[in-house]
């Protein structure tokens, strides 16, 4: 069939818009301002015929390049430097400088150190996530075919040219396949449907046409089936083309009409450069530095006053004071911290091919524990399947689905059309291909928006001379031509009314409200003829029945939304399909959508800040969302108090992934999208998420276990040193004792680090909690202050009484020894899980615990130990130790079982 040309393309196939009925509609421009192919073409200063070179050069230069706003990669260096804003590293930097400022060398320099060594692992591992990107980048197809000639006078010819040497006014072709490369107007289409679900979130592919249609601001697009009106933006323009969209089926020729920066793509991209508020890791580590800072300017001056008053000492006590400051603070934790993260993030890209981009974002996926996600590609797969076929009465009947199997089959094969669309491979997909061959077809007179209908011309077996118009379409555009019987009887003809009609409005709406596309069949017997068919012969129509067509479930969905449910994440599910749609996908998959609780977009727009958080936690499905409405809602979720994840793969989630705490974003979303997530994944998959929130609960629960085993155990420490300062004559430890005490404490609990905390940690969130933490370690924290004071009873038992050099000796030795043991007892019994109980072999902490209290025994009696002022103990001193120490391993225990008695498990 040749090609039309510009003037000719208002009889090619229009474009349409699929409702929840799967029945197609007009869609008309929403601006009557809309340039017609003529004006185009006249305001672009171009032709059918393409640009020549010398014109594309110019443009060239004068436009700039068809890419994206550029994104600045972060240099290694600049990594590096950001790091040093993180709260725990200020912490600590601080305290480095109060060392300095007081001439404790050794200690600013350790301090330093552990600085310098956290800032290397999080700039290292965040360097390494954007090269993955940018190697994700160059996966991106970068051609187009391009019409250029080399003078006016010459004639065109076709050139594959990079995309980013596209101009405004370059003649382009595209096929099935294609990405659509600049925002284009169509000259020439043939059975042109494109995917927009990157631009719009409309799961089915919407038909283009490069017909001058008509139209007003104020137009809308009809409803289906009782739904209201749906007003008509940009993308619902039958003759545009949009940078991001994606042929799905059909052919064209279309203009460049905007490259760059001042595409609709590119406008997205800039309206969402910045995250809506601090993220879930970004709100606790700010809270609980607070605490640590509170502590940390609250103790020296109280060490100071306490012995100025009660010993009458100075400043001499100032480097104490210093030393227990950092004794209180976990030095280790920039360190830890960020060590978990890489080590979770590098583990998730190796085994499932997840890209973490932002470390702490696999911290916020740990937390999270609401996911809001698209159903389109992510519940459902990108196309439709037939649920059932019904007859007049509602009942299944085969025959209704060997019709339209029949009208889909010679449709295509007769229309010229390059492949089905999305209803009719469903179709022929259910249909029995020896059933359709046994027809022969004649004729075909295809889909129109102004009609809504398609119909094909068969000659039925054992009919000779009579051919049969085979028609299926929108139900009220089949309904308007069919003749029932009842009618017929009642002298009502064809007309509108009847009982009859009535019943099957009444069963196309229910099968609608049920989120089932619905397509009516209908035929007609005519006398065989050589005249060609026309859309004047689609009346006297027979009513055969309805086919429903459902969304595609995707394989994996169901089981991982069931591993998400068991892990506490509550799924929400934003989509702009129809909210019978929405909510027949999540009842298919098993997730509980109450009926009257799908919050609809008009309804969202009617509720303050305060009500809709209200609201979003009862809801399961939001339908008809636009961009915005998304990005509210994730929110109003976060307002209301939940880590929120968002996963999203358009143009139209960017608002979306940047308000919530942690956006996601498959490997084949649109660039803008997948560079604005903070977590990449292979596929569009929820099995990958549920990946990702396990490696993200392993890495905060043992970041938190650090946290809890730290702190307590620090904060007893500071308080028996506060209260061995007043009690005794001399410092209850020497400076260079505690940094080298805190030395060996910290280097144990990198163990965290590689440890695999209990299954159990997988069943809820993992939030680090202020204000819980702060409750924990004053807890845990007096009760190894408790330890501390009965061990120093244990060494005036042993020593008969401090009063020597040698008995302060001996008592910082005994203290030295207690302290490790202690810690390394409450690494093991505080810790997430016991491997013990579960009879596997030690793990990496159990062993670190063991290294720690070997130190802690071996020591003091060393020549090391001797440098450090430490000395030998008397065995007796073991012994009461060794009682202490049973007393204290009771008493955690018994603390630890009421402790999850109160909170429901250790977390």
């Amino acid at each position: 069939m040749p090609e039309p040309t510009a003037a000719e393309g208002a009889g090619l196939r229009t474009a349409v818009s699929t409702g929840s009925a799967g029945a197609a509609v007009p869609v008309t421009p929403a601006d009557a301002s809309v340039p017609t192919v003529l004006e185009e073409l006249r305001r672009l200063e171009s032709s059918p015929r393409g640009l020549t070179r010398a014109q594309a050069e110019e443009r060239l230069a004068r436009f700039g390049e068809n890419t994206l706003p550029a994104r600045r990669e972060a240099s290694w260096a600049r990594l590096f430097v950001r790091s040093l804003r993180d709260p725990f590293t200020a912490v600590l930097l601080c305290l480095g400088l109060v060392s300095a400022a007081v001439l404790a060398w050794g200690t600013a320099s350790v301090i330093l150190l552990l600085v310098v060594v956290s800032c290397v692992l999080r700039a290292s591992g965040e360097h390494r996530a954007d090269r993955s990107m940018a190697a994700l980048r160059e996966l991106v197809a970068t051609t187009a075919t391009v019409l250029r000639r080399a003078d006016d006078d010459a004639s065109p010819t076709v050139h594959e040219i990079v995309v980013d040497e596209l101009v405004p006014g370059d003649v382009i072709r595209l096929g099935p396949g294609d990405v659509v490369p600049a925002d284009v107007r169509l000259l020439r289409a043939s059975g042109l449907s494109v995917h927009q679900a990157a631009l719009t979130g409309e799961s089915a592919p919407v038909a283009k046409s490069a017909a001058d249609v008509p139209g007003a601001v104020d137009d809308v697009e009809g409803g289906l089936l009782g739904e209201p009106p749906v007003s008509v933006g940009p993308f619902e323009q039958p003759q545009l083309c949009f940078q991001g969209s994606s042929v799905a089926v059909g052919s064209a020729t279309a203009i460049v009409t905007a490259t760059g920066a001042h595409t609709r793509f590119a406008a997205a991209h800039g309206r969402t450069a910045d995250r809506v508020g601090a993220s879930a890791f970004d709100r606790s580590v700010h809270g609980i530095s607070w605490i640590l800072i509170r502590f940390m300017l609250l103790t020296p001056p109280l060490v100071l006053m306490a012995n100025a008053a009660l010993r009458g000492r100075g400043l001499e006590t100032l480097p104490f004071a210093v030393a227990v400051a950092v004794g209180l603070t976990p030095e280790m934790l920039p360190v830890l911290v960020t060590t978990c993260l890489a080590r979770g993030a590098s583990l998730l890209a190796r085994a499932h091919g997840v890209i973490v981009k932002r470390l702490p974002a696999l911290h916020d996926i740990g937390a999270m524990d609401v996911l809001c996600l698209d159903k389109t590609g992510t519940l459902t797969q990108d196309r439709p399947v037939v649920d059932s076929a019904l007859g007049p009465d509602g009942r299944d009947d085969p025959e209704v689905l060997r019709w339209a199997g029949v009208n889909a089959w010679w449709t295509l094969q007769l229309a010229d059309l390059p492949a089905p669309d999305a209803l009719d491979e469903a179709l022929l997909d259910a249909a029995d291909e020896d059933e359709l061959m046994a027809y022969d077809g004649t004729a075909a007179v295809p889909f129109d928006p102004v009609r809504r209908l398609a119909t094909a011309v068969v000659r039925t077996p054992g009919r000779l001379g009579t051919h049969t118009l085979v028609v299926k379409g929108d139900v009220e555009a089949v309904l308007e031509r069919c003749v029932f019987e009842e009618n017929q009887r009642e002298g009502e003809g064809g007309g509108e009314g009847g009982g009859a009609r009535d019943r099957v409005r009444g069963l196309a709406a229910r099968q609608a409200a049920a989120g089932l596309r619905v397509l009516a069949v209908a035929t007609a017997e005519r006398p065989a003829r050589a005249r060609a068919y026309t859309p004047a012969d689609e009346r006297g129509l027979t009513f055969r029945g309805l086919v429903t067509l459902r969304d595609a479930l995707a394989p994996t969905a169901a089981d991982a939304l069931r591993v998400l449910t068991d892990r506490g994440v509550a799924v929400k599910i934003l989509t702009g399909d129809h909210p019978g749609t929405a909510a027949r996908a999540c009842r298919d998959l098993g997730v509980p959508v109450a009926d009257g609780t799908v919050l609809t977009a008009d309804r969202i727009d009617g509720l303050g800040d305060s009500e809709l958080a209200e609201l979003v936690g009862r809801t399961t499905v939001f339908a008809r969302c636009t961009p915005e409405h998304k990005a509210r809602i994730t929110h109003a979720l976060r307002s209301a108090g939940h880590t929120v994840g968002f996963l999203g793969d358009g143009v139209n989630d960017l608002p979306a992934l940047r308000a919530a705490d942690v956006g996601i974003a498959p490997r084949g979303a649109a660039d803008v999208a997948r560079e604005g997530a903070d977590v990449v994944l292979a596929e569009k998959d929820l099995t990958a998420v549920a990946h990702a929130v396990a490696a993200g609960r392993y890495a905060g629960g043992n970041i938190a276990t650090y946290l809890r085993v730290t702190l307590s155990s620090n904060l007893g420490n500071v308080i028996a040193m506060l209260g061995a300062g007043l009690l005794l004559p001399f410092l209850p430890m020497l400076p260079a004792q505690v940094l080298t005490q805190n030395l060996c404490f910290d280097a144990a609990q990198l163990a965290f680090a590689h440890d695999r905390p209990n299954a159990a940690v997988l069943r809820r969130p993992t939030v680090l909690r202020p204000r819980a933490l702060l409750r924990f370690i004053v807890g845990f924290g007096a009760l190894n202050a408790v330890a501390d004071l009965a061990t120093f009873g244990a060494l005036a038992l042993a020593l008969h009484g401090p009063g020597t050099g040698d008995d302060e000796a001996a008592f910082h030795s005994g203290w030295f020894t207690e302290n490790l043991l202690t810690q390394a007892l409450v690494m093991v019994l505080l810790r997430v899980g016991s491997r013990a109980a579960q009879g596997r072999r030690p793990g990496p902490v159990v062993w670190s615990a063991v290294t720690l209290a070997v130190i802690g025994l071996a020591l003091p009696p060393s020549p090391l130990g001797a440098m450090l002022g430490l000395t030998a103990l008397p065995a007796v001193y073991y012994l009461l130790l060794a009682a202490v120490l049973v007393l204290y391993a009771g008493a955690l225990l018994a603390a630890r079982r009421r402790y999850e008695r109160r909170h429901d498990g250790f977390r």
